[in-house]
């Protein structure tokens, strides 16, 4: 299966030329009548350095990160990290989970054990996985593409790959947030013979329900949809433009600063989640560090940044999916789809409207994901 056994190992003078790096941070102007309406509040992002400096330690994160089987193989000419972690169960459903951007695989860390061996956890046995956890090209530990065209639907085709070819797997389990959202759904419409289900936390935004000029095709429903994300986007998706259009330019200052590095990624866990205006409401310092170490110390935030501009220019129409669908929203993710949307679109089986947690889902409320992962998929499971 041409696989290499993978170990994060950072070296010390790397964190040495970090420490240097943070020691010698210019910091930036804040008017002193603003908050957080002009992005990262500098007073917030100070005290997180200044953990980062003095209390943080990027070895024991290490090391625990290290406990996962962790592998890299070459597809298609191109290095994919994962981790693959056998389930304990009698007949374990293998299921790929796919990140986002700012996250990283750490967004499914939390779940590993407990998807994987389900009875240490006062769980059924019968729910356990083999859970596969990619690392997205130009993410992480994954090698960085050296040419255009690497959007969700390429990306698709290389966990086909990675799963049948690399894994050995005939037929198997997917679910994504974010940008895994897109590359699990053009799993399932292009590859539906391979799918067991799809468990999804988004859809994405819907560009369809946005460009639609006549109200009165529209549910009442898809109508305020159209609303909301018109005020999102107005308000909160800057960062689209940028990383759509001019991803090069920002690389060059998000590639030197590791401050920059981390404002850029804290300030959207701290706008998607249902954390009150307080990150530490829903992660640990550490916990966010350590997705923020994984970009700097792999040099990945600019490569990441190009699948925005990959998926605006050279993303494939989406059809409509068969393969069975679950989708688990979040009550404070960015944006909730409407159901008779979804039913258009999607061959939905389980529809979930969890009460708390927003974007990052399983790092936020790793119990209410297993519990309706579990759900959904032991509706198929072969008996």
């Amino acid at each position: 299966m041409t696989l290499q056994k993978f170990q994060i190992q950072i070296p010390d003078s790397t964190l040495e030329e970090l420490s240097s790096r943070l020691s010698k941070t210019r910091w930036p102007n804040q008017l002193k009548d603003s908050d957080w309406e002009r992005g990262m509040k500098k007073e917030d992002l100070q005290s997180i350095v200044e953990y980062w400096q003095n209390s943080y330690d990027w070895r024991a994160q290490e090391k625990e990160l290290n406990n996962h089987s962790q592998f890299k193989c070459n597809i298609d000419g191109i290095g994919i990290h994962f981790i693959w972690v056998k389930g304990k169960g009698k007949n374990p459903i293998p299921i790929i989970l796919t990140h986002g951007w700012p996250d990283s695989f750490l967004r499914y860390e939390k779940i590993i054990n407990r998807l994987t061996d389900p009875a240490s956890f006062g769980g059924d046995p019968n729910d356990s996985f083999d859970v596969i956890i990619p690392s997205l090209p130009g993410f992480g530990f994954s090698d960085k593409p050296e040419h255009s065209g690497y959007n969700n639907a390429h990306v698709a085709e290389l966990w086909i790959k990675l799963m049948t070819e690399k894994l050995g797997y005939t037929k198997f389990a997917a679910a994504g947030g974010d940008i895994g959202s897109g590359v699990t759904r053009y799993m399932a419409l292009n590859h539906p013979e391979l799918l067991i289900g799809i468990h999804l936390t988004d859809v994405g935004i819907i560009r369809a329900l946005l460009m639609e000029a006549d109200e009165s095709k529209l549910s009442a429903a898809e109508t305020s949809y159209k609303k909301t994300a018109q005020q999102w986007m107005a308000q909160e998706a800057g960062y689209i433009s940028i990383q759509s259009t001019k991803p090069q330019t920002l690389s060059y200052g998000l590639s030197d600063s590791p401050i920059g590095t981390a404002a850029w990624i804290l300030e959207k866990f701290r706008s998607w989640s249902d954390c009150k205006g307080q990150l530490e409401n829903s992660y640990s310092k550490d916990e966010l560090l350590t997705n923020v170490m994984i970009y700097w110390f792999t040099n990945t935030l600019s490569s990441s940044v190009n699948m925005y501009y990959e998926n605006t220019h050279s993303l494939p129409p989406m059809g409509k999916i068969t393969v069975p669908t679950a989708l688990a929203l979040f009550s404070e993710d960015i944006l909730l789809p409407p159901k008779e949307w979804a039913e258009e679109n999607l061959n939905i089986i389980q529809w979930t409207e969890i009460p708390c947690g927003g974007h990052f889902t399983a790092m936020e409320e790793p119990d209410l994901f297993i519990e309706d992962i579990s759900k959904f998929y032991r509706k198929l499971r072969v008996k």
